[in-house]
């Protein structure tokens, strides 16, 4: 993988060279231990809960707008406060709010195996989000600074392996757990991994600061109000009605806090989210693309393990298991694409890869049915994964290529944030059109729901495709 710029974590990437530490590492392969733990514990509770949501529908009565803020409640608090993370660190010391962001994590673990409900449950997912956008960005920032030039891109190898091998496994580490015990587990395995972290990063890890600019709170605020009125309003069409009050007043409220975020971001003297650099065609044509083909990912993957568990009757486990071709390819292509990239350029295996993952996605939708054979399903779920990581780490380099060294660091941080507000949306669409089109009653009804679902899937990824051909050409490195 070309660690340079393949970014398989949702974490930032930071620019070392405008880093300023104050202290060194005792050692550099305990940072590199640490922090590659925080970070799996992070990336694994993005996707780990998606093998689990069948049964929680069913111990807690959830309906299908319950179930997507279970996901989307830690989707949306980590991609707002993401870039706020960093800051913090740089203000405050990484060190020391790397360790506010894993105890956050931690408690809100516990809280989550606590759940009495769905309504306590997504609290404490959301709470889980804020805790890991602290320690991602953190992490990266302290691995950066404990390794040389001439080791950190080996570091960072081993460091994206394993948060990458976290959203590899987290379909099967979470159906392994529920099977074996039940769901709370899947929070409940944070607590003493998190309470260990924690404490050897205070008696490990130094600490650190970094540029010292200001917090963009302004910004935080309407970004995370127009980003939560708008999958408000998203998830309560079905229920509510489009036309209902409820529904039109939070699509319009989060429609105006949106562009009252633009209007700020443009005028105040250090925003979160530069909009001057959406000049650069690459940066603004990489991000469209990812949000897009993020929308896609996490749409299709919050149904497909319930349509193996609802409509197929397989158990947790088995379902988890049966997603392997799928997310495997992440360690086959996306290397593979990472290499490429300097040869061919972004665009073609931005277009090509999103092409790909629209024809899989496609594929499902027009097979997909209660008594379909895993055989069958088995060539399009390798098309799927092999398209989207080809076109993964060729979008991200389009947008960090597009930007002066200096401003890597808000380059990859408005990446990741928009990439996760996606993965919100993708979500809150495809529950849309299930809800609209099938339902929880029977296998038959679940298949033509899902069916439709992933159609959007398909037609975001096309999209995706199209908003790749928009990224300039470039040949070499």
């Amino acid at each position: 993988m070309a660690v340079d710029f393949v970014e398989t974590a949702p974490g930032v990437r930071l620019d070392v060279q405008i880093r300023t530490e104050v202290g060194r590492t005792t050692s550099s392969g305990w940072v590199l231990g640490l922090m590659s733990v925080a970070s799996f514990m992070v990336a694994l509770d993005a996707l780990v809960v998606t093998n689990a949501l069948s049964t929680i529908r069913v111990d807690f009565g959830a309906s299908i707008e319950a179930l997507q803020w279970t996901v989307n409640a830690y989707n949306l608090s980590f991609a707002v406060l993401l870039l706020t993370g960093a800051a913090l660190g740089d203000h405050f010391g990484r060190r020391r709010m790397l360790v506010t962001g894993l105890g956050l994590f931690t408690a809100a673990s516990a809280g989550a195996a606590l759940a009495p409900s769905v309504g306590w449950l997504i609290a404490a997912r959301a709470i889980q989000g804020a805790g890991g956008a602290l320690v991602m960005p953190l992490a990266m920032a302290l691995l950066s600074a404990a390794f040389s030039p001439q080791e950190r891109a080996k570091a960072l190898g081993l460091y994206s392996g394993l948060t990458g091998l976290a959203i590899l496994s987290g379909p099967v580490i979470g159906g392994a757990i529920v099977q074996g015990f039940d769901w709370h587990w899947i929070f409940w395995i944070n607590v003493p991994i998190g309470l260990i972290t924690i404490a050897l990063v205070q008696g490990r890890i130094r600490e650190g600061f970094g540029p010292q600019g200001a917090i963009d709170m302004v910004g935080l605020v309407l970004a995370g109000a127009a980003s939560v009125g708008m999958v408000w309003g998203l998830a309560r069409a079905n229920a509510a009605g489009w036309t209902s009050p409820e529904v039109a007043f939070a699509l319009g409220a989060g429609s105006v806090l949106a562009v009252g975020f633009v209007a700020w971001e443009r005028r105040t003297r250090e925003p979160m989210m530069p909009l001057r650099l959406f000049r650069s065609r690459a940066f603004a044509a990489g991000n469209a693309a990812s949000i897009l083909f993020t929308a896609a990912l996490y749409g299709n993957l919050f149904f497909i393990a319930q349509f193996l568990q609802t409509a197929q009757g397989y158990g947790p486990l088995g379902a988890g298991v049966r997603l392997l071709p799928w997310t495997a390819t992440l360690f086959i292509v996306a290397p593979i694409a990472g290499r490429l990239v300097n040869r061919v350029g972004e665009r073609p295996l931005v277009v090509v890869g999103l092409f790909v993952q629209a024809v899989g996605m496609a594929w499902i939708g027009r097979i997909v049915a209660p008594d379909v054979a895993f055989g069958d399903l088995v060539v399009p779920f390798i098309l799927a994964g092999a398209g989207i990581s080809m076109a993964m780490p060729a979008a991200q380099n389009a947008v960090v290529s597009s930007v002066i060294p200096t401003e890597i660091g808000k380059a990859a941080g408005t990446y990741n944030m928009l990439r996760f507000l996606g993965a919100a949306f993708g979500i809150a669409i495809s529950a849309t059109v299930f809800a609209a089109t099938g339902g929880f009653g029977s296998p038959a009804s679940f298949s033509a729901g899902f069916a439709t679902a992933i159609g959007v899937s398909a037609a975001l990824s096309f999209a995706g495709a199209l908003a790749g051909l928009f990224i300039p050409a470039r040949l070499g490195g």
